[in-house]
């Protein structure tokens, strides 16, 4: 485990010094990314934009609010791809973001149950929170109560996440003393999740791939 101990470390130094670096204007940046269906995760961005908030780099508010403004910002034109690409789209290039037809099984009955206020939710879940845009346009979600809950529930999302960063930076001794502790089985569980999640998702695809017509089609 040493090798991915020093690449997480090693990683977290450059998102570190791209973030002190960039500033806000960097954190809309990554967040845009995030939210235009690559997974790169949010937990971490906010967290060491609000180590350095902490650190007196950066302002909280101004934190949050960037973090909220780069959800929208890569959530647009996500939204758009889905909307105009529709569900041969997603039939076709889905599995490349490890998007099944179950996932938009899903994200339709969450729409027909909650309506826009799913995407209020969603900004909220870990993972679903990157993926539910495309769906959103795929089901030609009504664009502006899309924009208003994608900010709503991503300044919260922000809020607590820049908060997090900041007591981490605020306790950063004791969080080191455990995390040195800890560390192996941390990354090890959460490596093990990871490849339960593209496992699930790559075994929806082979199922589908044996049907003689997609669900989607339905």
């Amino acid at each position: 485990m040493d090798w991915i101990r020093h690449f997480i470390e090693n990683g977290s130094s450059h998102l570190e010094a791209f973030i002190a670096s960039t500033g806000y204007l960097g954190v809309i940046l990554l967040m845009a990314i995030e939210s235009f269906n690559i997974p790169l995760p949010s937990e971490i961005i906010l967290t060491f934009t609000g180590y350095l908030v902490e650190q007196g780099t950066l302002n909280f508010h101004l934190a949050v609010l960037a973090g909220a403004v780069g959800c929208v910002v890569g959530s647009v034109p996500s939204y758009f791809l889905g909307y105009y690409g529709g569900r041969p789209f997603l039939e076709k290039h889905g599995k490349w973001l490890l998007l099944t037809p179950h996932d938009m099984e899903v994200s339709e009955k969450w729409v027909g149950k909650y309506g826009n206020f799913t995407f209020f939710i969603c900004r909220m879940l870990p993972v679903v929170r990157t993926f539910i845009s495309l769906p959103a346009g795929v089901l030609k979600a009504r664009f502006w109560p899309f924009v208003i809950y994608t900010f709503i529930g991503s300044w919260i999302w922000s809020y607590v996440l820049v908060w997090v960063g900041m007591k981490f930076g605020q306790n950063q001794t004791i969080f080191k003393q455990y995390w040195h502790r800890f560390d192996t089985l941390i990354i090890a569980v959460c490596f093990i999740l990871g490849c339960l999640y593209v496992y699930k998702h790559v075994r929806h695809f082979r199922h589908a791939s044996r049907q003689n017509h997609s669900p989607l089609d339905k």
